[in-house]
């Protein structure tokens, strides 16, 4: 197999892997393609956690894998988990080659699983496309080797900075095309993240509405003091809301535990919620990528700790006056040096908007 035929088959497992974009949380999007004598023979990717990863999607789909390659975006596992591991799928299916992007950040396997492949007489290379399937996976690889998820932080704004009127009206600054392609980001991610401010205002449902399968994000609101409404409608939907808090207020937890919210203290800094302990929270239950939906406060905050990951910012060709609300709340920036720098990492059209995707 040439070096571009191998680039090829390699650029299909990516696209396969893509296929589980919005369904495969907590587990990694993977996807594997099987070819033998230049003829693909197999494809299958991870669909959805507790159900077959790639490989074994890919085994099924073919009658005879003996003495084929197989292409696989993520390093096969080595270990039982909800499912046995892929090493030995693939080991007894006879495939003779394996062709790897990139080397599980999974404690679990990290490497071991390329090991077994090798010991058992494969032939074993790793990094083609690395790149690519880094990207596919940033939420899990962050939290497998950082025990943080991946924040991102999705802003919309008028041509002067503005997101809303000084009375707070905000629907709608950015145009139809835009707020669809916030709603692919929700997708993807393994949970929204807002402030109570946000709830009170808008009582936003959070949900991803797109025509693909999706499992429907978590929605995570903080909530320092508890001012959360039982009547909120995120209470009334669907999946998993959680309410993290710094309050003792017994009574108003068992409230809204009984309204159907989870509800975790977790330590304060200066009477808010410290937002790192945030962070470490969400690794713990198992989140990937986080998606902020907020106010200025709570991305200024997150700005000054530079918690955030990449920014996502939607920039509508409307003024909306010097009266308007500001896109962050960062006091104490009283002299040029102390401004806060971002990198623009990409720039594009989406409907009549541009969206600025920016990292610190």
């Amino acid at each position: 197999m040439t070096a571009r035929q191998d680039a090829i088959y390699m650029a299909r497992a990516i696209q396969l892997a893509k296929k589980g974009l919005y369904t495969t949380d907590p587990n990694p999007r993977v996807g594997c393609v099987l070819v033998r004598d230049g003829q693909i023979i197999g494809e299958g990717w991870h669909v959805q956690s507790g159900q077959g990863h790639a490989e074994i999607e890919a085994l099924q789909n073919t009658e005879n894998a003996k003495g084929a390659t197989a292409y696989v975006t993520l390093e096969p596992c080595s270990h039982h988990g909800k499912t046995p591991p892929c090493c030995d799928a693939l080991i007894n299916a006879g495939v003779s080659r394996i062709v790897v992007a990139m080397q599980d950040p999974n404690p679990l396997v990290s490497g071991r699983g390329l090991e077994r492949l090798k010991a058992a007489g494969c032939e074993v290379s790793c990094g083609l496309l690395m790149e690519e399937a880094q990207t596919l996976n940033r939420g899990f690889i962050k939290r497998m080797t950082l025990n943080r998820p991946f924040v991102r932080s999705k802003l919309a704004m008028s041509l002067d900075g503005r997101t809303a009127l000084a009375s707070g009206e905000s629907k709608w600054i950015t145009s139809v095309e835009a707020r669809a392609d916030v709603h692919q980001l929700r997708a993807q991610s393994s949970a929204i993240l807002t402030g109570i401010n946000t709830v009170l205002a808008d009582d936003p449902a959070l949900t991803a509405r797109v025509a693909s399968v999706v499992t429907q994000p978590i929605r995570v609101v903080l909530d320092s003091t508890l001012k959360m409404p039982v009547t909120a409608q995120i209470s009334k939907l669907e999946g998993r809301s959680l309410i993290l808090t710094c309050s003792d207020d017994k009574e108003k937890y068992m409230e809204l535990q009984s309204a159907g919210f989870e509800v975790y203290k977790l330590p304060s800094k200066n009477t808010r919620l410290e937002l790192s302990a945030v962070m470490d929270f969400l690794a713990q239950q198992q989140i990937n990528e986080v998606l902020v939906e907020a106010g200025s406060v709570l991305n200024g905050a997150l700005l000054v700790e530079n918690l955030v990951d990449e920014w996502i910012v939607y920039m509508a060709p409307c003024v909306l006056g010097d009266q308007g609300r500001g896109l962050f709340s960062v006091p104490g920036l009283d002299k040029m040096s102390d401004k806060k720098d971002l990198i623009l990492r990409d720039v594009r059209q989406v409907g009549s908007d541009l969206k600025l995707t920016l990292t610190q």
